[in-house]
C-alpha cells in the first residue's frame, strides 16, 4: 500500500468495469484519482461511493472530442496538481465485417479504441515533460495478439494501441516518462458479457476449459497489474506489453 502516495493519476473510462477496478486500486495505493467518462451518472456514483471520495475528482466527457479532455484536464489539474500517471482504459466492442462494415462504423472504432489514447496522452503529456516525470498505461487486449472470429476491427484498433506504445515511449524515454500497454484476457467485465450473449450458451464454458487457470480474470487482478506499472516499482519498464491473460495465449488450440 502507498505506492503512488504521490501521483496524481487520471483514468479514462473510469466508471465501471476494469476502469472503475483501476480507479479504487489507485486510490488504495494512495494516489489522488480523476476519471473522464462519458457516463455521467455511472461516474458520479461511483465517486460517491468511494471512501476515499475526497482524493476523487470526476468529469463528464467524451475521450473522442479533444475539447472534452482538456476541459476535464483542467479542472483536475485545478484540485490535484499535474498528472504523473495516465491510465487510457476507455474502448468498446466491435463486431463487424470486413466486407459489410462501414467506414462510419470503421472511424468510430478507432476513435475510441486507439485515437482516443492520443488524444489524452497528448494532453497530459506536456506537464509530464516540464516535470520530466510520468507513466502512461494504454489498455489494450490480448485481441494484438489473438482474435476471434466477428472481432474486425477490434483486434486491428488494440494491435495499433500497442504500436502506439512502443513509439511514445521511445519518443518520450528521455523526459523520464514511460509508456506501457497492459494486455487482458477474458476478463469479468459488461464487455464480457455482452460478447457472450451474443453467442451461443455454451461457449462461456468452452473459454473456461481452455484457460489454464480454469477461471477468467477479474477486474481487480488486472487493476493490480496498472498500479504496478504506474509506480516507481516499475521504474525500469517501458515499451513493453504486458499479458494479463491467465495463461490462455501460452497454448496451442486443441
Amino acid at each position: 500500500m502507498g505506492r503512488l502516495d504521490d501521483h496524481h493519476v487520471l483514468v479514462t473510462g473510469g466508471s465501471r468495469g476494469i476502469g472503475a477496478a483501476i480507479v479504487e486500486k489507485a486510490l488504495a495505493e494512495g494516489a489522488r484519482v480523476s476519471i473522464i467518462d462519458i457516463e455521467a451518472a455511472a461516474g458520479e456514483a461511483l465517486v460517491a461511493s468511494l471512501a476515499a471520495a475526497g482524493r476523487c475528482h470526476f468529469g463528464a466527457g467524451s475521450v473522442c472530442a479533444a475539447g472534452d479532455i482538456a476541459r476535464v484536464h483542467a479542472a483536475a489539474v485545478k484540485r490535484f496538481g499535474p498528472v504523473t500517471g495516465l491510465v487510457n482504459n476507455a474502448g468498446r466492442n466491435a463486431y463487424a465485417d470486413a466486407v459489410t462494415m462501414t467506414e462510419e462504423d470503421w472511424d468510430d472504432v478507432f476513435s475510441v479504441d486507439l485515437k482516443a489514447s492520443w488524444l489524452v496522452s497528448r494532453q497530459v503529456l506536456p506537464g509530464m515533460i516540464e516535470m520530466r516525470r510520468g507513466s502512461i498505461v494504454n489498455i489494450a487486449s490480448i485481441h494484438a495478439d489473438m482474435t476471434y472470429p466477428g472481432f474486425f476491427p477490434y483486434a486491428a484498433a488494440k494491435s495499433g494501441l500497442v504500436g502506439l506504445t512502443r513509439s511514445m515511449a521511445l519518443d518520450m524515454g528521455k523526459h523520464q516518462i514511460r509508456v506501457n500497454a497492459l494486455s487482458p484476457g477474458y476478463t469479468e467485465t459488461f464487455l464480457v458479457k455482452e460478447f457472450f450473449d451474443k453467442n451461443d450458451p455454451g461457449l462461456r464454458q468452452k473459454v473456461l476449459d481452455v484457460h489454464p487457470l480454469g477461471r477468467m480474470g477479474s477486474p481487480a487482478e488486472i487493476a493490480n497489474c496498472v498500479a504496478f506499472l504506474l509506480s516507481d516499482e516499475a521504474s525500469f519498464v517501458t515499451g513493453a506489453n504486458w499479458r494479463a491473460d491467465g495463461g490462455l495465449s501460452a497454448r496451442f488450440a486443441g
